[in-house]
This record gives C-alpha cells, structure tokens and sequence, in this order.
C-alpha cells in the first residue's frame, strides 16, 4: 500500500482530491474568504504608499490613516455618483423604452425594403435597455454586497499595514529555507503592486476617455458609463465589452444607428490604444500568464469567489503560479500558465 501511495498516479489522485476539499472549503466560507482576499490585495496595493510616507519621516500611524481616509473618501463619492446615476437611468427607462420601439420600428421597414424581415418584437425584448443595464449593474450589486463589510475590511486593512513592517521578519525565521521563499513572496508582491497600480492609472483613464468621449456626443448618464468602464476593466477581457453595452444602446435610443456605432467605435478605439498599446509597454512582460489562463482564470475564481474573485482573477491566478515555479516537480504546471514557453523570474516594469 506504501510503495502505491508513492507511484506519480497516487500523487496526483491525492493533490488532486486535496484541491477539491480545500476549493470546497473556500467555497463554502466565501462570506469570510472574499473581504479578506479583498483585504489583502486593498493593503498590498496601499503598502507602496505608506512607505513612501514613511521614508519621508512621516510616523506610520498617519501614514495609515492619511491612506485610509483616502479609501473611504474616493469609495463614498464613487458610490454617490454611481447611485445617482442609476436613480436616474431607471426614472428614464419607460422613455428609453418607448423610444427603443420606434428606433426599431424604423429599422424593421428599412430592412423590409430590401427583402429583410425582422421580427420587431423580438428585437425589442433581445435589446431591452433595462437587461443591457442589468450586465453592468449585477457586478455593481455584487461589488455592494462586499462592500456591505466595510468596516471589516477597512479594520483588517489597517492592521495588516500597521504589521506589513514585521511580517518579512516573521516570514524569514518561519521558513526553513527563508532565502529562497522569500524571493517568491517578494517576487508576487512587487508584481501585485506593480499589476494593481498599472491596471487602476490604465482603467483611470480609460473611464475619462470614455467619459469625454459620450459628453462630447451628449450621451445620457455620459458619468455613469465613464464610472462603469473605470470598474469593469479591472475584469480582464470581457469587462469592457459589458461596460460598452448599455452606453451603446442608449446612444442607439438617443439619436439612432449612427449614433450607436459612433459610440462603439470610441469604445473600440480606446480599449484597444489602451488595452494593447499602453498597458503592455507600462507592464513589460504582465504577469506572465497566457491570454487562455487569464481568460478561464476568470471564469474559475468568478464561480468561487464571485465578482471580487473576477477582480482579482490575475493576482490569485499569479499567485498560483509563483507557488508552482517554487517547487521543481511543479515547475511544468507554472510552464502551462505562462506565456512563454520558459517562465523567467523577470519583473513587470512600473
């Protein structure tokens, strides 16, 4: 029985049957996993800051409450704008719909011209403002109910950055062979820094472009959808693409077709300048993850930890990989998450 638990099958049958218990586990627990995930990544993102402060003799404990109001302040007037925001939409929405029903109408008996019938009702019900809206606005539900846990959050933050000091120390006399581990924990924080800090100037200004963009065509709600595209592209791949959706229909209710593409190609043009042009020269190498892991990475840690879990897809994701390049027999699984053929220890570049 000993020399079949040692064969490579009985191995992987174990991890294996370990993983399933302990996702299990964080399944089930998720009420407590996902404001301490969010924590963490919250004081990771905010440790740079706090010792820069600290460099420049500012006393720790201001540091910490200086970084903290900064949170509080931007998360109540991001939350005021967007409830406002969607108050008014839903106030809007009949009209939005009525006139929706005339765009079509309208469409319909063009296309009639030229031998192309179209179901309007069906139409009407497939693009619905109110359903394009709710893509966008479950995500924000989502982000709310985490939120519902502020002050958990805020309290775990300040500890964790009151003992980001001691915590390497800690780390180095645990560890039987600290050198090398803490070259990995060092490595995952400067790349979650580096990610986090380069995804939220990268989103920053892709919600502003957005934003100028649909005041310039005197889009309804041009704040709301600028707000959307700034939190929906921490969401690799498809955050975008849910952001464009209701901005896009209701410049189609506003002012028709062309309208509409007008809208989507502004979409296009800055998620793509800053999607493929300025967010990989900013990050160098990224994360090192394959285009295919980010994508499934998304789909994996949204069903486990929700619309938080979607957040932080990469980081965790990365987290994984760091782990797996830590131990030679796991090193080919780290290969099969990269996106090179060799996975090399090199920084993202801030």
């Amino acid at each position: 029985m000993i020399m079949e638990l040692k064969s490579p099958t009985a191995k992987v049958l174990i991890v294996l049957a370990c993983l399933v218990v302990v996702m299990a586990g964080v399944k089930a627990a998720s009420a407590i996993m996902v404001p301490f995930f969010l924590s963490v990544f919250i004081a990771i993102a905010c440790s740079p800051l706090i010792n820069w402060m600290s460099r420049h003799r500012i006393p720790r404990w201001a540091s910490v409450f200086f970084v903290i109001l900064l949170i509080v302040f931007f998360g109540f007037l991001l939350a005021g704008l967007v409830g406002q925001s969607m108050s008014e939409f839903r106030a809007n929405l009949p009209e939005y719909r009525q006139q929706l029903s005339e765009e079509f109408t309208w469409l319909v008996d063009k296309l009639a011209g030229y031998n192309i019938h179209l179901n309007q009702e069906l139409l009407t019900n497939q693009f619905d403002p109110g359903d394009a809206m709710s893509m966008a606005t479950n995500f924000i539900t989502g982000m709310g109910g985490v939120l519902s846990n502020l002050f958990l959050i805020l309290l775990t933050v300040i500890f964790m950055l009151f003992e980001a000091e001691s915590i390497p120390q800690r780390l180095h006399i645990a560890m039987a062979d600290p050198q090398m581990k803490m070259q990995h924990i060092d490595r995952f924080i400067r790349s979650v820094n580096s990610y986090l800090a380069i995804k939220t100037m990268v989103s920053l200004a892709t919600g502003v472009f957005i934003g100028v963009w649909l005041y310039v065509m005197d889009v309804d709600h041009f704040m709301l959808w600028a707000v959307l595209s700034f939190m929906l592209n921490y969401i690799p791949n498809i955050g975008s693409i849910i952001a464009a959706l209701p901005a896009v229909l209701i410049a189609f209710v506003q002012y028709g077709l062309a309208s509409a593409g007008l809208a989507a190609l502004g979409f296009v043009l800055v998620n793509t300048i800053m999607g493929n042009l300025v967010e990989p020269r900013l990050m160098g190498r990224g994360m090192g993850l394959s285009t295919l892991v980010v994508f499934l990475s998304l789909i994996f840690w949204g069903w486990l930890l929700g619309t938080v879990g979607m957040l932080l897809s990469v980081p965790l994701t990365m987290v994984v990989k760091i782990a797996l390049e830590s131990r030679e027999e796991s090193k080919w699984l780290a290969v099969l998450l990269s996106s090179e053929a060799e996975p090399a220890p090199q920084q993202p570049a801030v």
